[in-house]
């Protein structure tokens, strides 16, 4: 019998539920045993308020069961989405997930990777903007956004035939002269294809396009002197606004605003990656969804494949349109 105030143990448990001490151990460590056996070794468990030595399992599966993310910051919702859907993803395969936050700093993402290499985490999922960012082979890693070679896998959603549903959609809604607003990185990337996509849309649709094209860093009135450099008698020049992303696209909005003019009604405009108020509320503009949630899952699902030479180098997952009050037809 267990002692007053001492801390259970699994002879305890076993004692407690009536079954032999293998039974506890296979219950504990996710082996099959008959379902009334797992019941009472369970029923027991929480009785004694026993503490499964996590520690003890990972030493003796060679695992820590812990896998890294590398984002800029939690500040950004979509960066923030990303985060939440991946540490649901691994804690439904037992996973741990330790969140590294590298505010854009290219030497802060090498040392992070380093410092996940050394606590021999089971593997790092990164949205990076280091070029040359060093893994070791033997780390298995996938790439958000980012072709990082052959050997390691990145995970994007269809980048091109969002930029291309933009213009489409903007057509649809009756828009006959559009542009094209980015600020991102100079890197070569997934998202970088937005703009091709945008501009087969608009040739596809024969409308007439400009665009303005900032790299990070660059201060955002620039996109507020364009807008005034197209103003007219008439209002806008332009009738519809693409917007690389949806935190671009509420910003341009506000702008636009300021300038006297009504979105959707003077211009239309459409953002992209899905954003939504307070996480799971309305749509913050009209936008391309990213499907974050299928890309956390085939982050998480690479990730913890035992055979590297099977994972393809791209995988791009499908978006759509979504309703958010900068274009004029009605929620459905």
């Amino acid at each position: 019998m267990k002692k007053e105030n001492s801390v259970p143990t699994m002879k305890d448990v076993a004692q407690e539920a009536g079954v032999a001490l293998g039974t506890v151990s296979k219950v504990v460590n996710g082996l099959p045993v008959g379902e009334s056996y797992r019941i009472r070794v369970e029923e027991a468990i929480k009785k004694l308020n026993y503490q499964v030595n996590s520690y003890a399992q990972e030493l003796k599966a060679s695992k820590t069961f812990t896998a890294a993310l590398l984002i800029p910051n939690t500040k950004n919702p979509f960066f923030a989405s990303l985060a939440y859907h991946i540490n649901l993803a691994l804690l439904k395969r037992g996973y741990r997930m330790l969140l590294c936050c590298t505010d854009f700093n290219q030497g802060q993402e090498q040392e992070y990777i380093t410092m996940a290499q050394q606590n021999k985490v089971d593997g790092i999922i990164g949205l990076t903007y280091n070029p040359d960012l060093i893994i070791e082979d033997n780390t298995p890693f996938v790439s958000i956004d980012r072709s990082m070679g052959s050997k390691i896998p990145c995970v994007a959603c269809d980048n091109f035939a969002g930029g291309q549903l933009a213009a489409e959609k903007l057509a649809d809604l009756g828009c006959k002269h559009v542009a094209f607003l980015r600020i991102g990185s100079s890197l070569t990337n997934e998202p970088n294809k937005r703009r091709p996509g945008f501009e087969n849309g608009c040739l596809a649709r024969g409308l007439t396009y400009e665009m303005k094209i900032l790299n990070d860093g660059d201060p955002y009135d620039e996109f507020e002197t364009f807008l005034k450099e197209h103003i007219t008698q008439d209002g806008l020049s332009f009738d519809g606004l693409f917007c690389v992303t949806d935190q671009l696209a509420c910003y341009v909005a506000g702008i636009l605003q300021r300038l006297g003019l009504r979105v959707p009604e003077d211009v239309q405009v459409i953002g992209f990656d899905g954003t939504r108020m307070f996480g799971d509320g309305a749509y913050a503009c009209s936008t391309i969804v990213q499907p974050l949630e299928d890309i956390a899952e085939m982050c998480v699902e690479l990730l913890l494949q035992e055979n590297m030479t099977q994972k393809p180098p791209l995988i791009c997952l499908p978006v759509s349109y979504a309703y958010g009050g900068t274009t004029m037809e009605r929620k459905e």
